[in-house]
């Protein structure tokens, strides 16, 4: 009997380590998603209800490697940036919000100034259709909706307003675009995992692996290399929040202010 229980005891601890290498939920918790991103469901907000923990599992759980790669303070980190960077294309807050400004992350579901279209040469576009920001990381360009919906098996290009209604659907753009590199761009799944080995021509525009090349990856041509604007103050200001509630520290080069762009 007492073999058997010893046994019974061994298994769970097997099946509970190797649970905590393949899920998320073994990296945020329900409390720690609600604590990030505390006014997210408030009344003033667009995204009220919209984007809840079970929806952020389910669209981590169809991306093998995200949020479970490296130890768990790695894995906490790219939860962090992740969750900051997304927080600031989404952010409703404020200097006087209550709480401060980062604590109002995922307030918005889609682009305010709806007035562009994104209908850009190259890519397809629907009749009617326009390709502004939507979801956590502000999905925008046809281009980046049909190379989406090719890697997710969805029509957004027909169908673009499916990522501003179904919440899965909102966060798994957002970490399709997490997790792929394009062009001379790494990922920023591999940059926050300590997979990315920067090249001279990266090394000779400042940009080493950190928080910072994640914004310049995201939107390097309008915000890196000019020094502290207002957006890079907001993406570090949520990274630092995020990174404090898990503990962690923020590692080096958090700012791309003197890194030049991919590109340039």
């Amino acid at each position: 009997m007492k073999l058997g229980i010893v046994f019974a005891f061994i298994l769970a601890f097997i099946v509970l380590e190797t649970s905590a290498d393949d899920d998320v939920i073994y990296v945020i918790s329900a409390s720690q998603f609600e604590e990030l991103l505390k006014h997210r469901n408030d009344g003033a907000c667009e995204g009220k209800g919209f984007y809840t923990y079970d929806a952020f599992l389910t669209a981590a759980r169809s991306f093998g490697g995200f949020g479970t790669t490296g130890d768990l303070n790695t894995r906490k980190k790219e939860l962090a940036a992740f969750l900051a960077q997304t927080s600031h294309e989404t952010t409703g807050g404020g200097n006087g919000s209550p709480d401060g400004p980062y604590a109002w992350g995922y307030c918005f579901i889609t682009e305010r100034n709806k007035a562009n279209s994104y209908c850009d040469p190259g890519a397809p576009c629907a009749p009617g259709k326009s390709y502004y920001g939507r979801g956590p990381i502000q999905l925008t360009h046809n281009y980046n909706y049909n190379q989406a919906g090719k890697a997710l098996n969805l029509d957004l290009i027909k169908n673009p307003d499916i990522v501003a209604k179904d919440a899965v659907t909102s966060f798994r753009t957002a970490i399709w675009f997490w997790m792929t590199p394009q062009g001379n761009k790494p990922s920023c799944h591999d940059v926050i995992t300590n997979r990315w080995t920067p090249s001279a021509a990266d090394r000779a525009a400042r940009r080493f692996p950190g928080y910072g090349v994640i914004t310049n990856i995201i939107n390097g041509g309008i915000e890196c290399g000019h020094g502290p604007t207002d957006a890079l103050v907001n993406r570090i200001g949520f990274y630092k929040r995020y990174c404090d509630i898990f503990g962690l520290t923020y590692g080096p080069d958090i700012s791309c202010r003197n890194q030049r762009p991919f590109g340039a």
